[in-house]
């Protein structure tokens, strides 16, 4: 099972699709204590991975007391971050601290591209170099790219572009309306273009050696299985399944992009959560409504919940974005 924790808020960079709106630190972001107590917590629930971002991570000055404490209890700690604060010392602290791989975002190999969407001059180069710093400390990484309308054609280039710096893994976020991102609906692609970037992803993921995983299109993992590629991959869509986010202020979500409230760690211990609370426990039925709840595929799919809440109001209602629906309704009947 794998965690988000937004550690903070505070970020230095105003990205336009900024799921969490960051910027400013929130005056109710969990302490240093608090932050240990909950990874305590999560261990006890039985999760094995978490990702530390943001806003950007290494804004908390005691990020790496808290990476330190994770690998402790038996998490495996990585980085979800725009990189640009990277320096060889901050590296070489994070690798000492026990950070396992660094998430880093990069949207476009076009440094014009990719700073606008971050609304930073200068971004796209300290990314790279951040990248590249990495491959010359020896600590892992992996690219992290947002679609959108002005980047989908060079997904695959992206990808390439990683592999030649020494990344371990692409994975490819297609845009979900929440947070900055309800702003940018004239950059949104549509299900046939979502589809399109989908088979290229697996179609690539057949030649390269490195990881390639879209997150925020369940699809994949049937559209996968309808063109004969095997993946290490069981399900699309994990919110409430195996997967949930904890924000800066302890308030818990089924994914960062679903913004439902589910409690608090501060008022109930994340483990308690994390078993026994109804919009979990509503989320494992599977009872999705539309064609999501007939569908074939809901399963190894599971519909985007974020998408659907966003467009109908209910986290159970269907995707409204589903590339495999002809194909998926047909089978099911």
């Amino acid at each position: 099972m794998i965690i988000s924790w937004n550690t903070t808020k505070t970020c230095n960079l105003k990205c336009e699709h900024c799921y969490r709106d960051a910027g400013d630190k929130d005056p109710q972001e969990l302490t240093t204590v608090e932050g240990k107590a909950l990874l305590d917590e999560i261990a006890k629930a039985g999760f094995q991975i978490i990702i530390l971002s943001g806003g950007e991570p290494l804004m908390r000055r005691d990020i790496f007391d808290l990476i330190a404490h994770a690998r402790s209890v038996g998490l495996r700690p990585v980085l979800g971050t725009n990189g640009t604060l990277f320096t060889p010392d901050i590296i070489r602290r994070l690798k000492k601290a026990g950070i396992a791989r660094a998430g880093i975002s990069l949207d476009s190999i076009k440094p014009q591209v990719h700073d606008a969407f971050r609304r930073h001059t200068g971004a796209w180069q300290s990314t790279v170099n951040a990248m590249r710093m990495c491959g010359d400390e020896g600590l892992d990484f992996q690219v992290h790219t947002t679609v959108t309308r002005r980047n989908f054609n060079e997904v695959i280039g992206i990808t390439d572009f990683a592999i030649g710096l020494g990344a371990k893994a692409h994975h490819v976020f297609f845009l979900v309306p929440t947070g900055r991102g309800k702003d940018l609906s004239s950059v949104f692609i549509g299900s046939d273009e979502i589809r399109l970037v989908l088979e290229r992803i697996l179609l690539k993921q057949k030649k390269c050696a490195i990881e390639l995983k879209p997150v925020c299109a369940p699809q994949f993992v049937p559209l996968a299985m309808k063109m004969g590629i095997d993946l290490r991959f069981a399900r699309g869509c994990l919110a409430g399944t195996s997967y949930c986010c904890i924000l800066p202020n302890g308030d818990v979500h089924p994914c960062p992009y679903l913004p439902i409230r589910v409690g608090n760690v501060r008022e109930e211990s994340f483990s308690s959560l994390w078993k026994d609370n109804p919009v979990f426990a509503g989320l494992r039925t599977l009872a999705y409504a539309g064609s999501c709840g007939t569908c074939a595929h809901k399963r190894s799919c599971g519909g985007c919940r974020a998408r659907a809440y966003y467009h109908y109001g209910d986290h159970m209602s269907e995707d409204p974005d589903c590339v495999m629906r002809k194909t998926a309704n047909t089978h099911a009947r």
